[in-house]
């Protein structure tokens, strides 16, 4: 066996323990065994899209979407993955319920560290409600019970926990805290019914028994000096209204009025903060949102350059569609979308499409410049730019930078114009860009009546090279693609 089927038959061997594991709710087990065979074959789909299935199948939609993103751009048709997306794209109340829930699992881990366990407690009760299969929601739930020692609590919930995820290392660990607890806790409380020695005398009168403290000599000088006692009370009791109690009383009620405004002023800055709060969690809820939005949107552009890609690919090797419109097909592509698979046809089509629309774009420009359709130039022209930049040694960038100036938009032939100067110094219309530079930046000193002639002509001139070009070009084609491709795009 060779280093490749070696390599094949591990990833293939760590797929199936990890497809075992999933079937037996091992999802712990089953995430690792899924990498270990990913780490074998990065391009193992169906290992990759089980994995993207546990990660959901415990609450981590996030990480499951990440996995069926990347199966799908190694492997872009015939792939359940794209099933997968489409099912979580189509729910988006449920996408932003499950987005929402997260937000507040972090949320429940900022107040565990500021003390403040029974909020946590509160919104991860909502956070379990909202997405029962939130693994994570139910260990930081039970951590909070074990540390307020509701240890019932805490196990009632640890065993939902471990229906999602039965081996979960960190689920067990609890467990065992909380049995540990228990049993600590059970023995403290037989001491606590321990009875003290008894301080009092008991004996029996008839069938009764009589249980009273037991007799002491300060009880019995209490009781000779009780009189006295009460006289003293008495001389006390009036020299303590008459001292204490009368000055007290207007002082009582005025830190009694300090305590209120104190009280309300307290109770006015919680609220406050509870506002500020509250208005910091709806910003985060916000821009969650438009995360997640961003998220979906990009997933879908990926997708829609993908279609048409193949799209484009179908059209080439039928042979009934124009260079030009493969070509508009292709410009409508975002390059950077796509994965290499994907960047590879990409570059493979556009360098069989781009050459011979580029010189029919060009061709149509300049005879729409020579009738003063500078609207329809430009949108020609603009076209063979995107293609090829540098296409006849700037060409298309000057005339593109004419159509503008003929059209009155000055800052647009000014840009033009100035990357024709800046590019391509060897081109024939480099002395004539200059000029027109010139004379839009405000130069009086530029001669502008023979630039005009000159400019007249050069279009003409080039009018002619780029139909003769074309055709001469076209005569040589192969049949690869449809003739009737020869006569297109002079609309």
């Amino acid at each position: 066996m060779d280093y490749a089927k070696k390599i094949m038959y591990q990833s293939n061997y760590w797929y199936n323990d990890g497809l075992k594991k999933a079937q037996e709710r091992d999802m712990n087990g089953a995430i690792i065994a899924l990498r270990q065979s990913l780490q074998y074959n990065r391009e193992n789909i169906a290992a990759r899209n089980l994995l993207g299935l546990v990660y959901y199948g415990i609450g981590e939609v996030a990480e499951a979407l990440v996995e069926w993103i990347i199966s799908k751009n190694l492997k872009p048709r015939d792939n359940i993955a794209d099933s997968y997306i489409r099912n979580v794209q189509d729910s988006a109340n449920e996408l932003e319920s499950i987005n929402q829930a997260i937000k507040k699992y972090n949320q429940c881990l900022g107040y565990c560290k500021q003390n403040g366990e029974d909020l946590a407690t509160i919104q991860l009760k909502q956070v379990i409600a909202a997405h029962p299969t939130f693994l994570k929601a139910y260990q930081l739930l039970a951590l909070i019970y074990i540390q307020t020692n509701q240890n019932t609590k805490a196990r009632q919930i640890l065993i939902e926990a471990k229906k999602l995820d039965t081996t979960n290392e960190l689920t067990l660990t609890y467990l065992q805290e909380v049995t540990k607890q228990r049993g600590r806790y059970g023995k403290n409380a037989e001491r606590s019914f321990r009875k003290p020695k008894s301080a009092t005398v008991e004996y029996s009168l008839g069938n009764e028994t009589i249980i009273q403290p037991k007799r002491s000599k300060i009880r019995d000088m209490a009781q000779q000096l009780a009189f006295a006692n009460i006289l003293i009370g008495m001389v006390l009791g009036a020299a303590l209204i008459w001292f204490l109690v009368a000055p007290a009383v207007n002082q009582n009620r005025s830190e009694k009025l300090n305590n209120q405004m104190r009280a309300y002023s307290e109770q006015i800055n919680t609220l406050e903060a509870q506002v500020s709060a509250q208005t910091r969690t709806l910003d985060q809820y916000r821009a969650a949102g438009d995360e997640a939005q961003k998220a979906v949107d990009q997933a879908k552009a990926t997708s829609d350059s993908y279609e048409k890609l193949l799209q484009v690919s179908s059209q080439s090797h039928s042979g009934e569609y124009s260079y030009t419109d493969m070509a508009d097909a292709l410009l409508e592509i975002t390059r950077d979308s796509l994965g290499d698979s994907g960047k590879e046809m990409y570059d493979t089509l556009s360098d069989s499409i781009f050459p011979t629309a580029c010189r029919r774009r060009y061709a149509a420009g300049v005879d729409s410049l020579k009738s003063e359709d500078y609207d329809q130039a430009i949108e020609y022209l603009t076209k063979v730019v995107k293609m090829d930049e540098s296409y006849n040694d700037g060409q298309a960038i000057y005339r593109l930078a004419q159509a503008y100036q003929g059209k009155g938009d000055t800052e647009n032939a000014k840009t033009w114009y100035q990357k024709m100067v800046d590019t391509y110094n060897n081109s024939k219309y480099i002395e004539d860009a200059k000029k027109q530079l010139a004379i839009l930046n405000g130069d009086a000193s530029a001669d502008t009546s023979s630039d005009t002639s000159a400019d007249s002509s050069s279009v003409s001139e080039d009018s002619e090279n780029s139909d003769d070009s074309d055709n001469s070009q076209d005569g040589g084609d192969n049949g690869d693609y449809d003739n009737s491709d020869n006569t297109e795009d002079n609309e």
